[in-house]
C-alpha cells in the first residue's frame, strides 16, 4: 500500500488545494493531510478550524479515497511522515517560484528521512489563487467564491 503526506497550512483551504489533493488522492492508496503551522503566516483559522474546513470541503466536492485530516502541532514534518509511513511527501506548486521554494525542503526531507517529495501542477485555472489572496480579498469584501468551496465561503464571510 502506497501512503502520502499533503502539508500545508490550508488557511484557508482553497479550490487549487483541493484540486491538488483529489490528485493525490487517485495516486496513493492512502492520503494524510497535515495541517501545519507557518510561522512566515499569519493565521486566520485555527489548526482545528482549518481541519474541519479541509473535511467538510472534501464531503462537499465529494472527493473519494483514504484520507485523513490532521494537525502537527510540534515536530518535523518528516519524522510524522515516517510515523505515518508515508512513501512520499505531495506538494503543490502554482509558478516557478514555488518550486524554487519548496526544492531545498524536497532534498532536505529526502536527506532527512529518505522519503521523496512528489510535486503535481496546479490546474490552470487556479494558477494564481493562493490563500493569502482570497484572505485579503475576502476581507476587503471582494468575492472569493470562485476561488473556494461554499463552507470556506461561510466561514470568511
Amino acid at each position: 500500500m502506497t501512503v502520502a503526506i499533503y502539508p500545508g497550512s490550508f488557511d484557508p483551504v482553497t479550490l487549487g488545494h483541493l484540486s491538488v489533493l483529489k490528485r493525490a488522492a487517485q495516486l496513493f492508496d492512502e492520503l494524510h493531510v497535515l495541517v501545519v503551522h507557518n510561522p512566515d503566516k499569519n493565521a486566520r483559522f485555527s489548526a482545528p478550524e482549518r481541519e474541519a474546513l479541509l473535511r467538510e470541503s472534501i464531503s462537499e466536492l465529494g472527493i473519494s479515497g483514504r484520507i485523513t485530516v490532521s494537525s502537527l502541532t510540534e515536530g518535523l514534518m518528516v519524522e510524522a511522515a515516517k510515523r505515518l509511513n508515508a512513501h512520499a511527501i505531495v506538494k503543490g506548486f502554482r509558478t516557478a517560484g514555488d518550486i524554487e521554494y519548496e526544492i531545498p525542503m524536497a532534498q532536505v526531507n529526502r536527506d532527512l528521512s529518505g522519503i521523496e517529495t512528489v510535486f503535481l501542477a496546479s490546474e490552470p485555472g487556479y494558477g494564481y489563487v493562493s490563500s493569502s489572496l482570497v484572505k485579503q480579498v475576502a476581507s476587503l469584501g471582494g468575492d472569493v467564491s470562485s476561488y473556494v468551496t461554499k463552507t470556506v465561503l461561510s466561514a470568511l464571510s
